[in-house]
């Protein structure tokens, strides 16, 4: 009996092991997506958005027109120095992602926060935990200067 008793044992604990290993492993997330510039449009507004690409885990966004001569910020965090005004005195959407009120705002295109993500790949913002500088590859520095050039106010 004993023979018997004590591989089932082991098989039991091995089972038992490797089923506690597997559902660890379940809980892991594969490494995490990168954050970063991404340009997009939604019919003639062009969004140029600091977060992980094609998800709704975005820092900052800004948004224009072609032609226009103010920009519309949204996120987290926001370029630390620039003039803001509220985009609109109506009552702000509920953002479904914090649920809590949509904070958006407008600036002027020719905002030095702007100019200098535009000329230099760089923007300081300002979150829950302060000041930070959100910058810019070469290849995403393109995709800034396509923004620009798409709203038709390109920073000189």
């Amino acid at each position: 009996m004993l023979k018997f008793a004590i591989p089932a044992v082991a098989a039991l604990g091995l089972v038992a092991f490797a089923a506690q290993s597997q559902a660890t492993n379940a809980d892991v997330q594969p490494g995490a997506a990168p954050m970063g510039w991404h340009l997009s449009r939604e019919g003639v507004m062009a969004k140029l958005a600091y977060g992980v690409e094609n998800s709704d885990q975005l820092a900052l966004m800004i948004t224009c027109e072609p032609g226009q001569a103010q920009a519309v910020v949204y996120g987290d965090v926001k370029p630390v120095g620039m003039v803001l005004q509220k985009a609109s005195i109506t009552s702000a959407a509920i953002d479904p992602l914090s649920g809590g009120l949509e904070d958006e705002v407008r600036l002027s295109v020719s905002d030095p926060s702007l100019k200098q993500l535009a000329q230099g790949g760089k923007m300081v913002v300002e979150g829950e935990t302060g000041e930070f500088e959100l910058t810019a590859t070469l290849e995403e520095r393109k995709l800034i200067g396509d923004f620009f050039a798409y709203c038709g106010t390109r920073p000189a």
